[in-house]
């Protein structure tokens, strides 16, 4: 099995200085773990070794022998395999076709053997403890599966050094578990595996060596048993974070919220809702959990007013907004956080100060009996830009010139700074880097205490333990179980996520 080192890699796209003279070596039978905020150059370095990218200066070795990948084609043959984050599977095919693709066994005369085919991906499969149905088409299975026929398709194809996109991003805690199983079973075999991750407590929890990019550059490196998350986080920002869990400090209030036996979509359809009740009081935080398509982006939208129920009911602040958009429950009292910032959050060519006006601009002092006031909304981007630690030259820049992590926060700005007695707040942290989500989870925490009530709806169970009052699990369509913010743990949740705790014992509900 081959050391496989990369020795001063350098790397420009235009004026961004994407990799700069960055070193990194992984041995046989070892994991290391790469980690890093937005941008620090992670992927574009893992891009370059899978041939995605040439480098600009450095090289590549293998067992202390150059090689030049001109291609994925050119650093599969020689090895490796990349998973990444987003699953590269064509639907239609089944499990084996899509393992086997490009590879496939064949009689001499250039014939598919199917049957050989699903053998071995079954032998490979069996092997890793994958468990993966080959004959079945992947159109309708499970993220958890999909990320397992990805590692077998790698393994098909010989890999020595598996490389791994922020793999658990998609997993229960259960099924990210069993993932380490097979990396540390990979590594026992003399494999070597690069794990790209954010999650810091992953690192610790599986790798043996780790390197932090930052800003493109190496800032430290150590084995994993000599160091800690704290120490990692500090090296990844370059200060001290304090992302220790917040709770409610008084007792809530009144329901803010109430969504009543609501029902939406056909009971076949994925993600439907069936008879889901939940409430949400003043100075609370309820989490909202669920594996993707179990249902909570629908009770999303539901909430938001995007989707209307075919049975059911939803107060805000009091008020039946049942039958109401999304524009007649802003004027209620909703606050919006969406899922996808770019898609649904702002205008991407529009400027800052249009962008934090937005949804707010016909109320005083932002205009006057309908007609908006330029310097206002102005003066109003420039005081949000200051509060938020919004890093933009000012508020006439465009939004799509800002980072993932500032564009949040101009989303999180315009929705928290108005008096509203309700905030539905989705994937709040998705795609930021940890000093994002530090003032994330302060500014939520924030509105919690200044008596608003919270609907987090998130796939980071890290995120609703360290936020939430209570954790609702959402399972084909129905609340599986809650608890309380003493009572969740991630064993708990994830056995809910997955189905296999239809319910909570009484003491949890």
């Amino acid at each position: 099995m081959p050391t496989v080192a990369m020795h001063e890699i350098t790397k420009r796209f235009g004026a961004v200085l994407a990799n700069d003279a960055v070193s990194i070596t992984v041995r046989e039978g070892e994991i290391l773990a790469l980690v890093g905020e937005n941008g620090a150059g992670k992927s574009t370095l893992m891009s370059i070794l899978y041939g995605i990218h040439g480098p600009d200066s450095g090289h590549i070795t293998l067992d202390g022998e150059p090689v030049v990948f001109e291609s994925t084609a050119d650093a599969i043959g020689s090895g490796l395999g990349m998973v990444f984050q987003h699953f590269q599977l064509f639907p239609g095919m089944s499990v084996a076709e899509n393992v086997v693709y490009g590879s496939e066994p064949r009689h001499r005369f250039g014939v598919l053997r199917r049957r050989d085919s699903a053998r071995q991906v079954e032998e490979i499969a069996t092997r890793y403890g994958l468990q993966v149905p080959a004959t079945a088409p992947v159109d309708d299975l499970p993220v958890g599966l999909l990320q397992r026929i990805e590692i077998v398709k790698a393994l098909y194809r010989g890999a020595q050094t598996l490389i791994l996109d922020e793999p658990t991003g998609v997993l229960t805690p259960q099924e990210a578990r069993a993932l380490f199983v097979v990396l540390r079973q990979l590594a026992a075999e003399g494999r070597s595996v690069i794990l790209i991750t954010h999650k810091l407590d992953e690192v610790v929890a599986v790798a043996d060596q780790v390197v932090v990019l930052r800003d493109g550059r190496t800032v430290f490196r150590s084995p994993v048993s000599e160091t800690t998350t704290r120490e990692l986080a500090r090296h990844m920002t370059g200060r001290e974070l304090d992302l220790r869990p917040r709770r409610a400090s008084t007792a809530p209030g009144a329901a803010v919220l109430t969504v009543g036996n609501a029902r939406c979509g056909a009971s076949d359809d994925r993600g439907a809702l069936d008879d889901v009740s939940v409430e949400v009081r003043a100075g609370e935080i309820v989490g909202v959990a669920g594996v993707a398509g179990n249902g909570q982006e629908t009770l999303a939208a539901v909430v938001a007013g995007h989707r209307q129920l075919r049975a059911g009911r939803v107060i805000l602040d009091g008020v039946d907004v049942t039958r109401t958009y999304n524009h007649h429950r802003r004027r209620v009292g909703l606050a919006h956080i969406p899922e996808d910032r770019n898609r649904d959050g702002v205008a991407r060519d529009a400027d800052v100060a249009t962008n934090l006006a937005t949804g707010f601009h016909r109320s005083a002092p932002l205009a006057v009996r309908g007609i908006l006031r330029p310097r206002a909304i102005r003066a109003h981007a420039t005081d949000l830009i200051g509060h938020f630690g919004i890093k933009v030259g000012g508020p006439g820049v465009a939004v799509r010139t800002l980072s993932g992590g500032n564009t949040q926060k101009v989303v999180i700005a315009r929705e928290l700074t108005h008096a509203v007695p309700f905030l539905l707040a989705e994937q709040p942290t998705r795609g930021v880097d940890l000093g994002a989500i530090e003032f994330i989870y302060e500014r939520l925490d924030r509105y919690r205490r200044n008596g608003g009530g919270i609907l987090l709806v998130s796939s980071e169970i890290s995120e609703l333990l360290s936020l939430s009052d209570r954790i609702l699990v959402m399972f084909a369509g129905r609340i599986a179980g809650e608890l309380s913010a003493v009572e969740a743990t991630p064993e708990r949740i994830g056995a809910l996520m997955s189905g296999t705790a239809a319910t909570v014992d009484e003491t949890c509900r």
